[in-house]
């Protein structure tokens, strides 16, 4: 009877491991239209910051701004900070946003750049709070 249940317990553990992978990637990747690539959400903890327009507070990395720019998170850097995609033609500025969006080749997709550096967003992050900031060399990006 033990054996059962420990092959029970065994096969339930296996079933749920794309269910907890599923979870994790729903904040994985965000694609953003080029005409409102990002918005102003309001935090509790950092204030203003910039994010999707589906909530999700947008980063940049460090040792990419030291790099001028260059993609530099990969592999399971790209897992745990998402990189965002953009369809569309770029709106350079956007209302009582000062900085300047663009865009960089990531593979065979559009990486968002602001100010010229490609943009992320963070797995754990849920909609409209923003965890990290000066965390490892990732900042959340301000408005101004």
């Amino acid at each position: 009877m033990n054996k059962n249940i420990a092959l029970l317990v065994a096969f339930a553990a296996v079933a749920l491991v794309p269910t907890i992978a599923a979870a994790q990637s729903a904040t994985g990747p965000q694609t953003v239209s080029g005409t409102k690539p990002a918005i102003v959400i309001k935090t509790d903890n950092l204030g203003k910051v910039l994010a999707t327009p589906s909530r999700f507070g947008l980063y940049y990395w460090n040792v990419e701004k030291k790099a001028g720019g260059k993609i530099k998170c990969t592999g399971q850097c790209a897992v745990a900070w998402p990189p965002v995609y953009v369809t569309g033609t770029v709106q350079k500025h956007v209302k009582g946003v000062m900085a300047t969006f663009g865009t960089i080749k990531r593979g065979t997709k559009r990486q968002l750049t602001v100010n010229g550096l490609p943009a992320y967003t963070y797995y754990n992050d849920p909609k409209g709070v923003v965890l990290c900031d000066n965390v490892d060399g990732w900042f959340a990006v301000r408005p101004v």
